[in-house]
């Protein structure tokens, strides 16, 4: 991978990437993962003696691609939590789905429960769930944009399967079988606040499966 064709933004506050599929976004034992890459590459570019800082600000499943911020700075680090907190950030989807949904464009409103890499679908409270909020709207063929209300562990790709829809390659949510691992689900759009200067930052990426 060319580190340097990922990136979608920079400045002094702010590292933003194209994630690609296939990537933790944190550390872990299992996998590659895209902070390690993130840090050697500005650390060799940079050439910083000492570590390098920079945290996530947010997370995408190995499996999905598309836009991750990564903050700097602490300050800048402080400021992002803030706003996703504040649920100022406008957070866009595009999924590729088994099959239609039965309406052009809609709202899914559901309860789920995180377990141990899985969330549990409910239609109505259940204790220790938490509720989940999507909107989406047909772009073509099988293909929609997914406006993220809320942001629940596997949220869109567990509401999906619940109404037998599921992303194209997430068997774990009842997809068929595929000879290609790869999960059709991208952050396609980002529209949140620079920490720092407070002007109003529109990034974008395109999927490739699309």
């Amino acid at each position: 991978m060319n580190f340097k064709e990922i990136i979608i933004f920079e400045d002094n506050h702010l590292l933003v990437i194209e994630k690609p599929a296939g990537y933790a976004s944190l550390p872990n034992e299992d996998s590659i993962d895209i902070l390690t890459e993130a840090k050697a590459y500005i650390k060799e570019r940079d050439e910083k003696k000492g570590n390098v800082f920079l945290q996530p600000v947010h997370r995408l499943d190995k499996q999905v691609s598309g836009i991750l911020v990564l903050a700097k700075t602490s300050k800048a680090l402080s400021r992002l939590n803030e706003q996703i907190r504040n649920k100022d950030w406008e957070k866009v989807y595009i999924a590729e789905l088994t099959q239609p949904l039965p309406k052009k464009s809609g709202e899914l409103k559901h309860f789920l429960c995180k377990r141990k890499y899985f969330a549990d679908v409910y239609t109505s409270e259940k204790p220790f769930s938490k509720i989940a909020i999507l909107h989406y709207e047909h772009l073509k063929g099988n293909f929609y944009k997914v406006n993220l209300k809320t942001g629940r562990y596997h949220q869109i790709r567990a509401q999906m399967g619940f109404v037998k829809c599921p992303i194209v390659g997430d068997q774990k949510y009842k997809a068929p079988k595929q000879k290609s691992k790869a999960l059709h689900l991208h952050h396609a759009h980002l529209t949140l606040k620079h920490p720092v200067t407070n002007d109003i930052l529109q990034l974008d990426s395109n999927p490739m499966f699309m």
